[in-house]
């Protein structure tokens, strides 16, 4: 994580000022398991799969994408901290030990978060999710018309767009939808010309519900982030951190921005914020189809 901050413009002296504090982002992935960098801050958990009380994450999905939004990076000296490390998180588990799921568990996670959403004061919805097109049509509506329907209610929704690229119409269903923000990855020639990078991979556009997708990219290739295998040796833990890849973890570094966002800027409207996103991300002189407006610039996005 540390060089993703450095390139999505999340410095030392920005970090200073704007952590994520009072804002609360709800997270449907695999779970969430105990980790020294979520400090007290998962608020809420529900497992819709097993029904356990307790925070677990059999995958290790969830884990990852949480803590590149939030992780403190306390047993990492800070090097593997998330981007808004003092944010609140409510965790909904709608995926398996596989990352598979069915559509009904997602419907459900979705409801929750709606149910709870004045409650805990959730703000920002993630989904690092990508859904195939092989579902039953009826309810992957039904599905899709309560991701509009939480963007209605004032969530900024942030779906992954999937990595079944790099053919055209290839979003995910869930980030295809036109309000929410739909986030692809990009290295922004970090890796020089290296292969096997996310942004080969990762979802393109255009949706059939918005010619222009994805909306904006941020870094998605070998993202070092919490482990939910991290385990206590004597004073210290080992195992803490793990790489991974996919647009699932480019999707948590935009929501993070947007905490810091929202923290700024309390009163911004999920449009509001949506367009200042957009409108202060960096072109990467890419096809539109791939990169949308550009790569996240959070010292941009806070000015």
């Amino acid at each position: 994580m540390l060089r993703v901050r450095q390139q999505v413009g999340c410095s030392d002296e920005v970090a200073s000022f704007y952590n994520g504090r009072g804002i609360t982002v709800a997270m449907l992935d695999t779970g969430v398991a105990f980790h020294p960098d979520f400090d007290n801050r998962i608020i809420a958990f529900k497992d819709f799969v097993h029904g356990k009380k307790k925070l677990y994450d059999d995958s290790g999905h969830g884990t990852h994408v949480a803590g590149c939004l939030c992780g403190s990076g306390c047993i990492s000296a800070g090097k593997y901290r998330g981007i808004a490390p003092e944010s609140r998180l409510v965790v909904g588990k709608v995926l398996d030990e596989n990352g598979d799921g069915v559509i009904e568990n997602m419907a459900q996670g979705i409801i929750w978060v709606l149910d709870h959403q004045r409650e805990y004061n959730i703000r920002i919805l993630n989904i690092s999710i990508g859904m195939g097109e092989n579902a039953e049509k009826e309810r992957m509506n039904q599905l899709l018309t309560l991701v509009d329907e939480a963007w209605k209610s004032g969530l900024i929704v942030v779906c992954a767009a999937g990595n079944m690229g790099p053919d055209a119409m290839t979003i995910s269903p869930l980030g295809a939808r036109r309000e929410v923000i739909t986030v692809g990855c990009h290295e922004g020639g970090y890796f020089g010309s290296r292969k096997q990078l996310c942004e080969n991979y990762s979802g393109r556009g255009p949706s059939p519900y918005a010619l222009k997708k994805p909306d904006i990219v941020a870094p998605g290739t070998d993202i070092v982030s919490c482990n939910a295998r991290v385990r206590k040796a004597g004073r210290f833990y080992r195992d803490g951190y793990i790489a991974k890849s996919g647009t699932s973890m480019a999707t948590p570094v935009v929501s993070g921005g947007l905490a810091l966002l929202l923290q700024k800027y309390p009163f911004y409207s999920n449009e509001q914020a949506k367009q200042k996103l957009l409108y202060t991300a960096k072109d990467l002189n890419e096809p539109w189809n791939k990169q949308g407006w550009g790569m996240i610039q959070i010292d941009r996005l806070l000015q």
